[in-house]
């Protein structure tokens, strides 16, 4: 007999997915392990025909041969039924369930554990991938499991795939009618009651922006459906938190204590508070039981610990962008349009000589200027004045209500009448809805292991980190928090974190960005260079780099025994802007915000803050994962997705840095992104950008580095053929692309590193650089070497390339003794006789490859050794001796020592 157990007081979602592993497990039967919820029961009293249901007092315990548990981990609330789980007989015991980080005490053999709203979805999932039909009765539970548990997809622990499970379900018949009917039952004349009776008793209690209500209601016996009478209360009286609690006689001495609990509040958790009472549950939603209990202490000490987790409230200091771009009363329309062209700004605040805000000018305010054609007119005839502003204090809620309430797309930040900051409607837009675009913990196959917010500071990150790692991002986030900073890991290791395998996994990353960000505070270009020094202090073997020009600092280490050679860069938050296409940027301060938005890629573009919430804080809390631009979606969905339309025209380094990215992580580039990158290069804005300006490092040193990083990787080959499918090469010289002849010629370079280069005495990635230049007509090779400011060498090489290539082909045509071919080939290197080689004739190729791998070895059969020993006086002669007797040798005229000597008595006789 195969058995599966719902929980006692069995829900929807433990009926549902029971009902659909009946059909993963034909022939097995559910047991309802100890009553159900109300609107179960009674679903129940009309389609228990329908199920293959059967009571526990009919189970033959030994005849159990599997068991297999839906909805729960726990022993405890299965009743009588875990005794079955000690049998000798039972042999498999599996667990499907959907409540992630809990601790089981059922002796399974198997377990399906995994983060979505409802166990339900999971069954639906197999059902699907065995492509099984259900009947519409199966159809219509199971569908009801997933809305009651998920609240028809609207609560927190609701994800994509229970949405795309409901969407089969109906497929497969299921009755909106009878779901409508049971996901909402409505009370019972006893629940009405008690409901009306908690209403009277609620007490409340706001703290921190939310209110928490709590009631006890104390009755004769147990009454199934509480749980409903919390969610009526919860919409009834708008509250954000309740915590029911009912409380009834067992026995003339002992009571029994059951606690709803019920949350709105963000990064509250109910299942983690249960839990060491021996509860559990969602984060929203969870319950627990006790026995013998002092209701009211048990219930204060929960109201506790959860007033203790409920978060500050998001203030404009978290929100605003800092610092404020502003221009005076004075400052022309056509000014203003040129400055928000720059910074890609919506809008300008407009101050005095003193910094007081007189008003704030649109871009729509500049146009409407402009289509009148008052270009040189001042902006404070067409400001909006007298403005609404707020103070860094001012909380989230009051500020939606403020744009809401006024229509107001920008509030300025006033600090004791100083403006410090903007708040944006983006700002709030982006804060009210990130939740939307942030992962859920994922499945323990996923490559994201971790929960995002428990990236920061805390343990998750520790685990992650080599302790030396982490105790120096430790020190860092102190000597921040000390100036009243905020610091963050930005960029490539961010990314590198999330993308890691498995939780346990300890990372040890060798080059790290780090962003200081003092929002109003004085965090000034020399942020990042006091912060360096600081940390120097502590660590003085760290060598001290300071680039004033780009507002940065790093410290290196060179063979730490602790931190190897590690490379940590600091830098104040910074916008910037391209002067010009593929020029360096010109940098200035700025915020967080602004900092992440001037990178390159989405998975990129994330930054994890290090210090607390609030900077001098004395509690140090998990820091947020700042994720502005959907890098964590694209993570997930393999997707190198840049931030903005022109970012590859201003620097077409991105494009390499983007296919570098791509191939090195498997991921595709995405779609709109892709036209980005072939726009900028068909537009001919780089040929444009070169003739016009003397300097263009992204065409430049800027685009070696990059070509540098792809051919010294080992999928440099892909990445090659990425960038020729994309045009991309053409920004290396408009003629290269990778046709038949370049690819032979790139298969013969590796076959001659690994044969003549075994101790890699050469630069293999400058010799694949050299060998896609010298691919180009000869007259631009040179020109090419000499703009991607390649060593002097190389450009020597590729300028005389084909001229010795030339003559290297027609001497060899005509020579006929091994000794012509090696005074020839020995008057060039290595790399130049191996970039002839790929570009010659097959006779040819086979020449200079003989030379390589015989001749070059040949030594003459006689040194000066043997030359003293015969007499010959040393002198220069001896060059000579043995340049002829290495001929000799080379052209069989001579085999041994004796033909040697004979030579020897002939042509030089003593």
């Amino acid at each position: 007999m195969d058995l599966i157990l719902c929980h006692t007081t069995a829900d929807f979602d433990a009926l549902g997915a029971a009902v659909g592993l009946t059909r993963l497990q034909p022939g097995s039967k559910i047991v309802l392990t100890g009553g159900a919820h109300p609107p179960v029961r009674d679903f129940l009293a009309l389609h228990r025909d329908e199920y293959p249901l059967i009571e526990r007092r009919s189970v033959n315990p030994e005849k159990i041969r599997s068991i297999t548990v839906v909805d729960t981990q726990q022993r405890d609330r299965l009743g009588k039924a875990a005794e079955w789980f000690d049998l000798s007989n039972v042999k498999d015991i599996i667990i499907y369930d959907h409540h992630l980080g809990q601790d089981t005490d059922i002796p399974a053999t198997q377990t399906h554990i995994s983060s979505v709203g409802a166990t339900t979805t999971l069954m639906v999932e197999q059902l699907q991938q065995q492509q099984i039909s259900l009947t519409p009765f199966e159809a219509t539970v199971m569908a009801l499991g997933i809305h009651v548990d998920t609240g028809s997809l609207t609560y927190e622990q609701a994800t994509p795939r229970d949405a795309l499970a409901l969407a089969w379900l109906m497929q497969q018949g299921a009755s909106l009618s009878v779901i409508s009917t049971y996901r909402d039952p409505g009370l019972s004349p006893q629940l009405q009651q008690l409901l009306t009776k908690a209403l009277d008793n609620l007490e409340y209690l706001c703290l921190r922006g939310y209110t928490i209500a709590w009631v006890t209601l104390k009755t004769y016996e147990f009454v199934p459906g509480l749980s409903s009478i919390a969610s009526q209360l919860v919409e009834l009286t708008e509250i954000d938190a309740l915590l029911l609690a009912n409380e009834y006689p067992l026995t003339e001495n002992e009571s029994r204590l059951t606690i709803i609990g019920r949350s709105q509040i963000p990064e509250t958790n109910l299942n983690e508070l249960f839990q060491p009472l021996g509860g559990g549950g969602h984060s929203q939603a969870a319950s627990l039981n006790l026995r013998g209990v002092d209701s009211q202490a048990v219930l204060k000490q929960l109201l506790d610990e959860f007033k203790a987790t409920i978060p500050h409230p998001l203030t404009a200091r978290d929100l605003m962008s800092s610092p404020v771009r502003t221009i005076r009363p004075e400052t022309t329309i056509t000014e203003a349009q040129r400055i928000m062209l720059r910074y890609g700004h919506s809008g300008l605040s407009v101050v005095d000589a003193q910094g007081q805000l007189l008003g704030i000018i649109s871009r729509r305010d500049i146009d409407i200027a402009l289509h009148h054609g008052f270009s040189h007119a001042p902006v404070k005839g067409y400001m909006t004045p007298n403005i609404r502003s707020i103070t860094p204090e001012t909380t989230l809620p009051q500020i939606e209500a403020l744009m809401v309430t006024y229509d107001i797309g920008r509030l300025p930040v006033l600090d004791n009448g100083q403006l410090v900051g903007i708040v944006t409607r983006t700002d709030v837009l982006r804060e009210l809805h990130q939740n939307s675009a942030e992962f859920r913990e994922m499945d323990s196959q996923s490559q994201f292991p971790l929960k995002t917010q428990d990236f920061g500071l805390s343990t998750e990150l520790k685990n992650r980190l080599t302790p030396q790692l982490w105790q120096l991002l430790t020190q860092a986030s102190q000597e921040a928090e000390k100036r009243g900073w905020h610091l963050y890991l930005v960029g490539g290791a961010v990314r590198d974190l999330l993308l890691a395998e498995g939780a346990s996994k300890t990372l040890m990353i060798k080059d790290i960005d780090l962003v200081v960000d003092g929002f109003h505070k004085a965090a000034d270009v020399g942020a990042g260079v006091e912060l360096a020094k600081a940390l120097q202090q502590m660590h003085p073997e760290a060598r001290l780099e300071i680039h004033g020009a780009f507002q940065t600092a790093a410290l290196l280490w060179h063979k730490h025994p602790e931190l190897d050679s590690l490379w940590v860069d600091i830098a104040t938050a910074r916008t910037e802007f391209y002067p010009y296409p593929a020029a360096n940027p010109e940098v200035e301060a700025s915020s967080i915000r602004q900092d992440l938005y001037r990178r390159d890629f989405t998975i990129n573009a994330m930054a994890l803050r290090l210090t607390s919430s609030r900077p001098g804080g004395r509690t140090q809390q998990a820091a947020p994962l700042l994720d502005f631009f959907g890098g964590l979606l694209d993570l997930q969905a393999k997707k190198i997705r840049v931030l903005h339309a022109n970012s590859f025209i201003e620097d077409p380094t991105r494009i390499y840095r983007g296919v570098r990215f791509a191939v090195r992580f498997g991921f595709a580039i995405e779609a709109q992104t892709e036209d980005y990158i072939r726009y900028a290069i068909n537009s001919g804005v780089y040929d444009r950008t070169a003739q016009e300006n003397s300097r263009t490092p992204a065409l430049q040193t800027r685009l070696k580095a990059e070509l540098k990083h792809i051919l010294e990787a080992p999928y440099w080959k892909p990445a090659l053929q990425l960038l020729d499918n994309l045009g991309a090469l053409q920004c290396i010289h408009p003629t290269l692309k990778l046709d038949e002849d370049i690819l032979r010629e790139l298969r013969l370079l590796e076959l001659c590193l690994r044969r003549f280069d075994r101790q890699q005495t050469l630069i293999h990635w400058q010799m694949r650089l050299e060998t896609l230049i010298a691919h180009i007509s000869p007259k631009y090779r040179e020109k090419v070497a000499k703009n991607l400011q390649m060593q002097e060498e190389s450009i020597s090489r590729l300028n005389t390339l084909a001229q010795v290539q030339a003559e290297v082909i027609a001497s060899l045509s005509n020579f006929q003794s091994p000794s012509q071919i090696v005074n020839l080939l020995r008057q060039q290197d290595l790399q130049t006789l191996i970039l002839i080689a790929l570009k010659s004739p097959r006779a040819i190729r086979r020449q200079i490859w003989h030379y390589l791998t015989v001749w070059a070895n040949v030594q003459p059969i006689l040194n000066g050794n043997d030359l003293k020993k015969l007499g010959y006086k040393p002198g220069p002669q001896y060059r000579q001796i043995l340049d002829d007797l290495l001929t000799a040798t080379l052209d069989g005229v001579i085999n041994n020592k004796t033909e040697a000597q004979e030579y020897l008595s002939t042509h030089y006789p003593q």
